[in-house]
């Protein structure tokens, strides 16, 4: 089911959200619209990193359980964790209670903060690879859309080089995606043109 789906409500949209409801409103509302807010760009790339070898309807169901226990995704309370607060997440059945992972939001959590103080900001340092405006694409089916990108790979070594865990080529691109770096939307859906305006 590669083309576009269309919905009960006469919307052609990407496929994969189905008919679940809140994997449509995410669709709508979210994935693929541009983010420039330093600390939403944080806690997208973090879940981007938990979502590894799962489902992204699997973490947007627990993502307001992440969001209490993660302190609303502040970077700069994350950065402070100690192994206690580890070990109190690990118990957290809200989330998805992986060490390396939780360990890892803790570490991006600290380059997070030597990115503000020596860029100038996360988003400017990610939207400086495309020059501040999404690329967007013009794929006609989900099997065009690509895993990765020599972008997604330049970025994800990049974010690598500066401390940040999870962030693969795969993830990163995803992660595009998701923050509307990249307009992935098939050309059918309906948000494709809507975004496309805004670039």
């Amino acid at each position: 089911m590669n083309a576009r789906f269309i919905h009960p409500d006469g919307l052609a949209r990407c496929p994969w959200p189905k008919l679940d409801p809140l994997y449509v409103r995410y669709h709508d509302e979210e994935w693929g619209v541009p983010e420039y807010d330093d600390r939403a760009l944080y806690e997208k790339l973090v879940l981007d990193g938990f979502q590894a070898g799962l489902s992204w309807i699997t973490i947007l169901r627990k993502r307001e359980n992440f969001r209490r226990a993660f302190d609303r995704f502040e970077p700069e309370k994350i950065a402070r964790y100690t192994p206690r607060k580890i070990e109190k997440l690990m118990q957290d059945e809200g989330i998805v209670r992986n060490r390396m992972k939780i360990e890892g939001a803790v570490l991006s959590a600290r380059a997070w903060l030597g990115v503000m103080e020596k860029e100038g900001g996360f988003s400017r340092l990610l939207w400086n690879f495309l020059d501040g405006k999404p690329k967007v694409n013009r794929f006609r089916s989900t099997s065009q859309i690509p895993a990765e990108t020599p972008l997604s790979r330049k970025i994800a070594k990049e974010l690598a080089g500066r401390g940040f865990k999870f962030c693969g080529p795969t993830i990163v691109y995803a992660f595009m995606q998701a923050t509307g770096m990249v307009n992935d939307h098939i050309v059918g859906c309906h948000r494709h043109a809507a975004l496309a305006k805004r670039a």
